[in-house]
């Protein structure tokens, strides 16, 4: 068997009606394991290649098998988090990387390949803003309600801790661009953070958030998107801020935030007994009243 599709790592655990899942597994490799064609199930880098068309190459270490799931046992509404879907939603280009490429920086680096990617036709970043992969809700509609912070600051028992990545480039040197989603089960709810770090550097830090977070109360669960952005040279950070996602992301200026309500289907048992209800308040009795006049 090969390393690609070598078995993962589950795990699972429940909690308050819902399901957590997280796969971990082994990097892609950077060819075909087998013999793959369009009438074969596809190993993990044909299957990549041919659902990422408009990147020329992947990310150094992509991991393939890698996912976190979040499920409603009930409903079936699900929140995922993978490597592939982050990948399709990476752009052809990325325009703000361009402009901030100054001409002394791009001299000084003519020898690392880096340059000749800042302009082609690919985002070499591999900037995604990618939100999760969502199924089977109700309804998703924007909102003002924003999650509790300081109910999260709270301290509670972690029932449940993990940390996955999903794809990571090194940008031949010259910074880092990393994915990964992190998650924490508490007793009173639940709360996730899928996020991009890119750090090109000398040049620009950009970040995009995705904060998930469920109070087991509430039929509903919230999401906080976000993205910052800001050249290295306006924000004059310490160095070794740079390197340390948590403590830079809150001083990387603002530049979009998109918040949404993720409506769960409504119990299909507590909507028949309503309606049952109803009818005996409001079209029984009208019923007798005609019946006796």
């Amino acid at each position: 068997m090969s390393r690609v599709d070598a078995p993962s790592r589950n795990e699972e655990f429940t909690h308050e009606g819902w399901t957590f899942r997280c796969s971990t597994s082994h990097i892609l490799p950077s060819q075909c394991t087998q013999p793959c064609d369009s009438n074969t199930k596809l190993c993990s880098y044909c299957l990549f290649t041919k659902e990422l068309p408009q990147l020329p190459h992947l990310p150094e270490m992509v991991y393939p098998n890698n996912r976190l799931e979040i499920v409603h046992d009930k409903s079936g509404s699900v929140i995922e988090f993978n490597a592939l879907d982050a990948l399709k939603l990476v752009k052809s280009e990325n325009k703000s990387v361009k402009i901030a490429c100054a001409e002394d920086w791009r001299r000084a680096r003519q020898d690392t390949g880096l340059v000749d990617k800042t302009i082609g036709e690919f985002d070499w970043t591999f900037s995604t803003d990618y939100c999760g992969t969502m199924k089977n809700w109700a309804k998703e509609e924007e909102t003002q309600t924003v999650i509790d912070t300081n109910k999260l600051r709270q301290k509670e028992e972690i029932l449940l801790y993990k940390e996955v990545t999903l794809f990571e480039d090194e940008l031949h040197d010259n910074g880092i661009a990393l994915c990964s989603v992190r998650i924490r089960v508490m007793p009173s709810g639940y709360f996730a953070l899928l996020r991009y770090f890119l750090r090109v550097d000398g040049v620009i830090l950009s970040v995009y958030d995705t904060r998930v977070y469920h109070d087991f109360t509430t039929n509903y669960v919230l999401t906080e998107s976000t993205h910052r952005e800001g050249k290295v040279s306006e924000m004059k950070l310490p160095i070794y801020k740079m390197n340390e996602p948590d403590e830079v992301t809150p001083l990387i200026p603002l530049e979009k935030t998109i918040l949404l309500k993720l409506i769960l289907p409504a119990d299909k048992g507590k909507t028949f007994f309503f309606r049952y209800c109803m009818v005996k308040l409001f079209v029984f009795p009208k019923l007798y009243f005609l019946f006796k006049v």
